[in-house]
């Protein structure tokens, strides 16, 4: 198994505080907070309009939370915490693309309620940062092998 390298430790630790907080945010909402949430995400993914607004933040606070503690806890690979950071970013960013009133018009740039959204735009470069970090190592450790075997067979 892949150990964690201490250098991504800051981040893993920051990213993943700030999406366990949020979690915790959403299990503890309130029936109004929790329409606001649905709604928004039912907008963009049509899907979770056939949840309970109650049920899809509790789920979305879940899964959170478990996604910020896989980033906090060095046990799990870099690699599998990256990747689903990656994912959620990249979901929350489709949810800002398609949500009207949070990009100006005609743009990508974002409106005064949008803000809050596109800066995930940050969490999906951690999540792509670590991934690329991690996959520089497997290059660099299969190079290192394919040459000591060159070298054996040379001697």
């Amino acid at each position: 198994m892949a150990r964690t390298k201490l250098r991504h430790m800051p981040v893993r630790l920051a990213t993943g505080a700030f999406i366990v907080n949020s979690g915790v945010g959403k299990l503890q909402a309130d029936d109004e907070t929790a329409a606001r949430v649905h709604a928004m995400a039912s907008g963009a993914y049509p899907m979770f309009g056939n949840l309970g607004p109650g049920f899809f933040t509790r789920a979305l606070g879940s899964a959170e939370v478990a996604l910020g503690t896989a980033l906090v806890v060095p046990v799990v690979p870099t690699a599998v915490a990256a990747a689903g950071l990656t994912a959620f970013s990249a979901g929350l960013l489709r949810l800002y693309a398609r949500t009207p009133g949070l990009r100006q018009e005609g743009s990508w740039r974002p409106t005064q309620q949008g803000t809050a959204v596109a800066k995930d735009v940050w969490l999906l470069g951690i999540g792509l940062s670590l991934l690329a970090d991690r996959a520089g190592a497997r290059r660099r450790r299969n190079r290192a092998r394919r040459a000591k075997a060159k070298s054996a067979r040379v001697s």
